[in-house]
């Protein structure tokens, strides 16, 4: 018969809490937003714990690395331009928070559309139904001509629409990454994965230019990474397959060529956790050395609040 009697306590050793090393204390507390104050103080009164001060360590990493002119590379999915965050990043692009992006081809569509129409982003369920999703006509003719007729300039997919919205000038300009981009002189790159993309249903869908010039912007983005040291900060938004496959390919590329590409820290914002996301842009890259970040939540509230936790750090530390 099995032994049922209570076990005897009685020897227990205990030790004094005093001797223990504990992970809370109320030096780590948040503090209340008090009405009228600044943003600095609200961000220095989140708690430093867990996601809070996840992104407060990130942000003080992209601050030291801008400081010491260091890349600071945002690889984005398209989902972060139908939030409303092209302003966002525009601003970063512009005060050289951001020294280089990378879009899928969803990202590119949305940025034109936004470009020249002021509007984006169509009601899917509804356009299958009769065969006419992703079928605006305007989209295809701008994206599709100007990929065809640049490809053989050797420049890659980003630089040449950039350069064909500053051309145009369409009333939206302002609002377009693209543009923003290449007037900063800031190398932005889109990587397609043909078939993916409303503009290759288009009858003007050029496979061969299209290939062509993302392949370019792959190299181009290839050797951006060449760059990265410690102390560089690696940024991925909203892109749960393309980009991160595109990263890891390149960054092998940059290592294979003898680049002390290591030692850097990786970032991934997404409303949950994806898998290549997880391994390709944080674990795998930071396995010899630097640090990863993965902060779960809504684009249109975390992406904002880190650059507003950057450029108040920035301006504090003048």
């Amino acid at each position: 018969m099995k032994n049922t009697s209570p076990l005897d306590l009685a020897n227990i050793k205990t030790y004094s809490i005093q001797e223990r090393s504990s992970k809370v204390t109320p030096t780590t507390f948040a503090l209340p937003h008090a009405a009228g104050s600044s943003f600095l103080e609200f961000i220095d009164h989140l708690p430093k714990q867990l996601k809070a001060g996840d992104l407060l360590l990130l942000a003080d990493l992209i601050v030291e690395a801008r400081r010491q002119q260091k890349p600071v590379i945002v690889l984005m999915g398209a989902h972060v331009i139908k939030v409303g965050l092209n302003p966002v990043l525009l601003d970063a692009v512009q005060n050289g928070l951001i020294t280089g992006l990378a879009l899928n081809g969803a990202g590119s569509i949305h940025d034109v559309e936004l470009a020249y129409f002021g509007a984006t982003s169509e009601d899917v369920a509804e356009g299958l139904q009769n065969g006419l999703f992703g079928m605006a006509r305007e989209t295809g003719v701008i994206i599709n001509e100007t990929i065809h007729r640049g490809a053989a300039s050797g420049k890659g997919y980003g630089e040449l629409l950039g350069e064909r919205i500053l051309a145009d000038a369409p009333p939206y300009q302002a609002f377009s990454l693209l543009a923003g981009a290449v007037h900063h002189h800031c190398p932005i790159t889109v990587h397609v994965a043909l078939g993916t993309d409303i503009v290759h249903q288009h009858p003007n869908a050029d496979g061969a230019a299209i290939g062509l010039t993302s392949y370019t912007d792959f190299k181009i983005l290839a050797g951006q990474l060449c760059q990265l040291q410690p102390g560089s900060v690696v940024l991925l938004f909203g892109s749960a397959v393309i980009l991160p496959e595109v990263f890891l390919k390149a960054l092998t590329v940059a290592r294979n060529l003898g680049h002390p590409a290591h030692g850097f820290a990786t970032a991934a914002f997404d409303m949950i956790s994806h898998y290549r996301p997880r391994v390709n842009v944080l674990q795998r890259p930071t396995a010899t050395g630097g640090r990863y970040f993965e902060l779960i939540g809504h684009h249109e509230i975390l992406i904002p609040l880190l650059f507003a936790a950057v450029k108040e750090k920035l301006a504090g530390a003048r």
